[in-house]
């Protein structure tokens, strides 16, 4: 595939901050890319300079090979984390105004019948619900066609169906052959949608690969889980080095079979036992660590 965003050496200051520092990444056309990282880390600020909306102090970013211009403003979608819809209108209205910014769009109806807007079309923005209003911003960024997509945040207070909808509907946006920057907190949404993934930590690049090779490169154990009743603090902690969460003890083995005989050396039953491989969760919290951001 080849490159059609070229991210280089971008650095962004604000006074004594340096929010993005060296950064540097391509997107390859037709895939889908997911910048995760916590708060603070730089990415809302690298993706506005992407987006055009902030200025780097330095470093090159370019579309098709080109600084951004008109050619990028007419073929990129953005749906940000949160927007403002405008109020005391109703859903077709804003969609048409919205259409007027392009030269080529896709018609209301169509993509009314595609996001499930239909019965909406005559009502005002103010009524949607959650999932509704998600639905019509999806299909605002791609009334213009678009090329490359920016998805901030996509999902963030859906519920469970409503997110796993709008997934299906970011893969066929992509099977359609449009590119996507993606930022989410789900860990399991990064994995399902992107190709790649960037973690960034402190205005830098800190891994970059597909989800399964940088999974293979930091991990090479599985977490055992066990209920915590089953399992007394005292030796989880001490045998095992197992933590406690909400109701389960976890245990990091490399070795599977030796721990399960451990357990039964100590009579721990194994009714309860789940074994799972190492998530994105685990990545992310072991590059970016475990304290909360403000």
């Amino acid at each position: 595939m080849s490159v059609i965003l070229q991210v280089s050496s971008l650095v962004k200051r604000f006074g004594a901050l340096t929010a993005v520092n060296d950064v540097s990444f391509s997107i390859r056309q037709g895939s889908c890319f997911g910048l995760l990282g916590p708060n603070g880390a730089g990415k809302t600020t690298t993706i506005e300079m992407m987006e055009g909306i902030k200025t780097p102090d330095s470093g090159t970013i370019l579309y098709r090979g080109e600084a951004l211009g008109q050619q990028f403003r007419n073929e990129a979608g953005i749906m940000f984390q949160t927007t403002a819809l405008q109020e005391f209108i109703t859903v077709r209205e804003i969609m048409v105004q919205f259409s007027r910014f392009y030269p080529d769009t896709y018609g209301i109806d169509e993509l009314a019948e595609r996001y499930a807007l239909g019965e909406f079309l005559n009502q005002d923005t103010r009524k949607l619900s959650g999932g509704q209003k998600q639905r019509l911003l999806l299909a605002m960024a791609l009334i213009n066609k678009p090329k490359i997509m920016f998805l901030d945040e996509p999902t963030t207070g859906l519920d469970p169906q409503s997110r796993r909808n709008l997934w299906k509907q970011v893969q066929q946006v992509k099977e359609e052959g449009a590119t996507i920057l993606l930022t989410t907190h789900y860990m399991e949404e990064a994995y399902e949608l992107c190709d790649e993934i960037a973690i960034m930590d402190h205005g830098r690049i800190i891994a970059h690969d597909a989800p399964d090779a940088l999974l293979a490169a930091h991990f090479d154990d599985v977490v055992l889980q066990i209920q915590a009743a089953d399992i007394p603090r005292e030796i989880g902690e001490r045998e095992f080095q197992a933590i406690y969460h909400n109701d389960s003890a976890h245990i990091v083995t490399g070795d599977v079979n030796e721990t399960i005989e451990h357990l039964l050396r100590f009579d721990i039953p194994l009714d309860h036992l789940r074994i799972r491989a190492r998530n994105l969760e685990d990545l992310f919290l072991e590059l970016t660590g475990k304290e909360l951001r403000g």
